[in-house]
């Protein structure tokens, strides 16, 4: 039996289109390729010129074994998927700033291959891009240091004669290693993911905090081991800490978040919605709500299975993430329902990014596996929308229920359509979609609907 597995193992080693990495664009790959040469081109300078000393390798030691703890403490509560907050520059600064170029390049493989080993597998091509990105942030910052060292310092790399200077210098080499790895992990997840709003991950507001945070931290620590290695007993339990403290606030976002999705669960969507809804009446500002229902849901997972549905749902909230403004609310509803919020919006305004996202909905590709090659899963999709004009002194729920009113009138109008009810002017608006799923440029229809309708 054992031989059977290793058999099998041998012959998905030596298919390559098995391999993850067979999945990504030619030009993603490339990029991840040349990181990774420079990064080994790095370490075989490192070995070639530079000296081992004992005193070097005690300290790189010491700090690689408090990494590793740091790894234990996720291995307890697991690595989540994506991009993480963690602790490791804590222990990797002292490294970079207090030891040879090539100790600075060689943590960041023993961390993440430990991570690998105890904490969770991935893709191996992905742990080994980002040893060697980080490695080459290092690099950066170790070079830096010493290039500043020998400017400002007068070649002294110890604190003692000028810790205000030597601190500075740490903290912008600091600032380069993170600018540097920042580079590198973002252009590899947007050529991945083109949705990805870059800003928002690298300087959203939570984000940014974490880092500043962590890279004080690193700077002090760094300094306390520059003058004595005894620093790390008091450092280790102030960074496991900070690194709960990072995992609590993971925990928060995660309970505000649909699992499946992303977006705002239905609940915390709801809460921060009626806040929003009673600022726009106070300030008499403009606003929307929509509803968005998937056409046909339920065929969808019959005839392709419920995994191909989870795709469908998967693909249409990127679809959201990437078409809606950055202060726009999007949330899972239902199972197959999203709701949307749309401050500062304008009801033609509203309509046209609602007819936006049905259009390019429409227009996903979405393959479901089969015996010959795959299928395009054609979806659409169904959109109430309904208008707080400015002045207009309506609550959150007379909003949901005539954006609830629209979007049965959506489906029963034929699906693959957008229909609009302003709360105050009694007007409402029907897109008809062009051949392609084209967007239309404004409301093909702009009508006054019947009270029956409006008040349902």
């Amino acid at each position: 039996m054992d031989a059977t597995f290793r058999s099998a193992g041998r012959k998905r080693l030596l298919n390559i289109q098995a391999w993850p990495i067979s999945e990504l664009s030619r030009s993603l790959i490339v990029f991840i390729v040349v990181v990774v040469l420079v990064d080994v081109a790095a370490i075989a300078v490192g070995v070639a010129v530079l000296p081992v000393h004992t005193h070097d390798l005690i300290v790189f030691g010491v700090l690689a074994a408090c990494n590793a703890a740091t790894v234990e403490l996720t291995r307890r509560s697991s690595e989540p998927e994506g991009v993480i907050k963690d602790v490791h520059t804590i222990w990797e600064l002292p490294v970079v700033v207090l030891l040879p170029f090539l100790y600075a390049l060689l943590m960041p493989i023993a961390r993440l291959a430990l991570t690998q080993w105890r904490v969770r597998r991935a893709p191996i091509y992905r742990r080994v891009f980002s040893a060697a990105a980080i490695g080459i942030a290092y690099g950066s910052a170790s070079l830096a240091f010493r290039g500043l060292a020998h400017l400002v310092l007068s070649s002294s790399q110890t604190p003692e004669r000028n810790v205000s200077t030597w601190i500075l210098v740490v903290a912008a080499c600091a600032v380069i290693q993170w600018v540097v790895n920042q580079i590198l992990v973002l252009t590899a997840i947007k050529a991945s993911e083109p949705q990805t709003k870059v800003r928002q991950a690298a300087f959203g507001g939570e984000s940014l905090r974490n880092d500043v945070t962590e890279l004080c931290v690193a700077v002090l620590a760094t300094l306390a081991i520059a003058m004595s290695l005894l620093a790390v007993v008091v450092a280790l339990p102030l960074v496991t800490l900070l690194q709960r403290s990072f995992r609590h606030a993971q925990l928060l976002k995660d309970a505000r978040a649909d699992s499946k999705t992303g977006l705002l669960n239905a609940a915390t969507w709801e809460r921060e919605s009626t806040a929003e809804v009673a600022r726009a009446v106070r300030t008499r500002s403009p606003l929307a709500v929509a509803l968005l229902d998937i056409d046909k849901f339920k065929g969808i997972n019959d005839t392709y299975g419920h995994m191909v549905g989870d795709q469908v749902i998967k693909e249409i909230a990127r679809t959201l993430t990437s078409l809606l403004r950055d202060y726009d609310l999007a949330g899972r509803f239902g199972g197959e329902e999203f709701s949307l919020l749309l401050p500062q919006t304008r009801a033609v305004d509203a309509f046209r990014i609602a007819e936006r996202v049905r259009a390019n909905i429409a227009g996903l590709c979405i393959i479901a596996p089969g015996a010959s090659g795959g299928e395009r899963v054609h979806v659409t999709v169904s959109i109430g929308v309904a208008a707080l004009d400015s002045g207009s002194r309506r609550e959150f729920a007379d909003l949901m229920a005539a954006a609830d009113a629209a979007l049965y009138r959506a489906k029963a109008g034929g699906r693959d359509q957008v229909q609009m009810i302003s709360t105050t002017r009694g007007l409402s608006a029907v897109s008809t979609p062009r051949a392609g799923g084209q967007a239309a440029e404004a409301p093909s229809v702009f009508r006054r609907p019947a009270s029956r309708a409006v008040s349902s």
